[in-house]
């Protein structure tokens, strides 16, 4: 009986999946100390952005935007979404069916205690919000569940 105990203590620790074993050192194209974050964003953009924070739903201005234009990423000025791509979901979050392909990328996380896709952006390594396969069914199916906190809208040129 000790010997399975001790085994199952043991297999419970390697297999442990820590803050500091999933924390991954990527590389950006940009990338700035945490002092010129700081710097550049807000308090919540800056939590949302560079420590995976989610902004209250509802409290975001770009929630209810129907305007023409593209959402860029708050920290780079990537372009993420385009205006035709958003839908209201009734989440209380920007909501788009798609993105603009090559500019956001895509890992797993286990926060919550379950496997979500998690988006970011390319350029910067910004947190960005999830994707969902529970979207528009006519379209992708898709629903990318976006901070509005993460994005800056550049209006369409008339």
């Amino acid at each position: 009986m000790k010997r399975i105990l001790t085994l199952a203590i043991t297999l419970t620790i390697l297999s442990c999946n820590s803050h500091a074993q999933k924390e991954k050192k990527e590389t950006f194209k940009v990338s700035k100390t945490d002092a010129e974050w700081k710097a550049q964003l807000s308090n919540l953009e800056y939590n949302v952005l560079r420590h995976a924070a989610t902004e209250p739903p509802f409290s975001s201005k770009l929630n209810n935007n129907h305007q023409k234009g593209v959402y860029v990423c708050k920290g780079c000025d990537t372009p993420l979404f385009k205006s035709e791509h958003k839908f209201n979901s009734g989440t209380g979050w920007p909501s788009f069916d798609r993105e603009i392909e090559g500019n956001v990328a895509f890992s797993t996380d286990y926060d919550l205690g379950y496997e979500r896709t998690e988006e970011h952006c390319a350029t910067c390594g910004g947190h960005l919000g999830h994707v969902f396969n529970d979207g528009p069914k006519q379209t992708t199916g898709e629903r990318h569940c976006i901070n509005g906190a993460a994005l800056k809208f550049v209006p369409k040129n008339k």
